[in-house]
């Protein structure tokens, strides 16, 4: 094959990832992918120009359309961030190629150097810039498949890692099509028998267990247009929305009898609720304590007699805050947890003076929000009782840290407020939807995911989706949600220690390689 076909090869590749991942979701399209980089790279003899070249091509193809739902909101950030994740990928295929060069490695440990060197590349995606854009891995596409349980174990980077060693064997087997003899496919059949016991690993390491309790659960999603930002919308219809949608919440029927319920969820008496969640940015007030709303409420929350969790976003000076409170039906505020893993470019602005000068529209943003820093958890009374839930508000669900310093903290459910309405289409939407059902498997938690516009759900600890309301309905789901303790082993491990067990492999490979010099494949 000639230089423009095996750059269009892994340009195809990426495509073909990016098919796999949310909101497409035809996953099998991502071993596919993937393979077709490999094979492009293994039939490249140009050099390093040439492994930096096709990297950057695969993942240009690959982020550009899973990355798409930024030229709605950042038309720049649309441009920026696929190309600079593309340079970053195009460096790991650089690197790839100079610790196994063609003639000391073999076929399969270049596979395995080119598949570690790009997971290495999403820890650095994970992490920058400005805190890192965990959106389109490859462990998304997956998500709602049983190859997903080995998050339990090695977290979504341990999944990339083990998709792009499965299109790695693909990619070998086709590469040695023409060979004859069990030994020229000896080394690609081993991997895939370690694939297959990995995931055999997944299904059984521990996901938590429940504790023989259970929280009554109402996640209220008010609905409206989408692709609306906070500067061009008036705060108080959104929560009007809501405040209708509580309504559903009738005292003198069951859930069941609602029209705006989910056909297929589970029935509940208002009077039987122990907690009411409304989403992120629902209330955007001054001062919360003293707001119409806040009286409005208490209102409701003793109607219902149940606590109420909001989403709040009020001032701090000439800043904001971004806050999930709990109120009782005596209107205290019990607990409260700030947000700590803002959205650049959609809660702050970074480089913003820089940008400024530049004519970039930072009006848009016109404050930035305060960080928070406690513990991802708040407290939510039942009776004499005090549940812990985890929080992870919007933004930081992305992010597996976020969801377990709450669940590791106690938390025995995980809380997902967030505000999809500045977004259009369903690209990041449906992304949000395969992470929370990821946040489930890792933690061994049930994820109760309420959104402004949608998608507002609960997902179990297996990662199902019991629940959906679809984008722009105003309705109300309830069900019983189990409580659960107890830990998975990545729970222990986090990203940081998957990351230096990756990079050790790494360091492994590329000495044996440097010690055994062997024929070229």
């Amino acid at each position: 094959m000639n230089r423009f076909s095996l750059a269009m090869l892994a340009l195809l590749g990426g495509v073909l990832v990016a098919v796999g991942i949310p909101p497409l979701g035809v996953w099998p399209a991502m071993f596919v992918g993937a393979a077709c980089y490999i094979v492009a790279t293994q039939r490249s003899t140009n050099g390093s120009g040439s492994a930096f070249l096709l990297g950057l091509l695969f993942a240009w193809g690959w982020f550009a359309p899973a990355l798409g739902w930024m030229w709605h909101l950042v038309p720049g950030g649309f441009v920026v961030a696929p190309l600079l994740f593309a340079l970053m990928h195009g460096v790991a295929g650089l690197i790839a190629s100079r610790l196994a060069p063609r003639e000391k490695s073999t076929l399969t440990q270049r596979i395995m150097v080119l598949a570690l060197a790009h997971t290495l590349a999403e820890c650095l995606r994970f992490v920058a810039p400005f805190g890192g854009v965990p959106l389109a891995g490859m462990a998304l596409g997956v998500a709602d498949t049983r190859l997903a349980h080995l998050v339990r174990v090695v977290g979504p980077l341990g999944v990339s890692l083990w998709v792009f060693l499965a299109g790695g064997v693909i990619a070998e087997l086709w590469l040695r099509r023409r060979e004859f003899g069990w030994k020229t496919r000896r080394s690609a059949l081993t991997m895939l028998v370690a694939l297959v016991v990995a995931q055999a690993g997944g299904y059984i390491a521990p996901s938590g267990r429940d504790i023989g309790a259970s929280l009554r659960i109402a996640a209220v999603q008010g609905g409206g247009p989408q692709g609306v930002l906070a500067i061009n919308s008036n705060s108080r219809d959104v929560i009007d929305r809501h405040l209708e949608a509580t309504t559903l919440l009738d005292t003198n029927s069951t859930i069941a009898t609602s029209p705006g319920l989910a056909a297929d969820s589970a029935s509940a008496a208002p009077r039987d609720i122990d907690l009411v969640v409304w989403p992120e940015n629902t209330i955007d007030v001054r001062d919360f304590s003293v707001s119409k709303v806040r009286r409005e409420l208490v209102a409701e929350a003793r109607r219902i007699d149940a606590p109420f969790a909001v989403g709040v976003t009020e001032d701090a000076g000439d800043n904001f805050t971004n806050a999930q409170i709990v109120m009782t039906t005596d209107g205290a505020e019990t607990s409260r947890y700030d947000k700590v893993r803002r959205v650049p470019y959609g809660e702050y602005v970074p480089l913003r003076s820089l940008l400024e000068s530049l004519g970039a529209p930072v009006n848009r943003i016109p404050r930035d929000a305060v960080a928070g820093s406690a513990t991802a958890v708040i407290e939510v009374p039942r009776g004499s009782e005090i549940v812990p839930l985890a929080v992870a508000i919007s933004w930081e669900v992305f992010f597996s840290a976020r969801a377990l310093d709450g669940v590791n903290a106690g938390g025995q459910v995980l809380l997902n407020p967030t505000n999809g309405s500045s977004y259009t289409g369903e690209i990041l939407q449906q992304q949000q939807v395969a992470t929370s059902q990821l946040r489930a498997l890792e933690t061994g938690r049930w994820v109760v995911q309420a959104a402004t516009t949608g998608y507002s759900m609960f997902v179990d600890h297996d990662g199902h989706i019991l629940d959906r309301i679809p984008i722009g309905k105003q309705a109300v789901i309830v069900r019983d949600i189990p409580l659960r303790t107890g830990r998975t082993i990545y729970s222990y491990l986090g990203d940081t220690v998957i990351a230096i067990a990756l990079l050790l492999t790494l360091v492994g490979i590329t000495w044996r390689t440097r010690r055994h010099t062997v024929g070229g494949t």
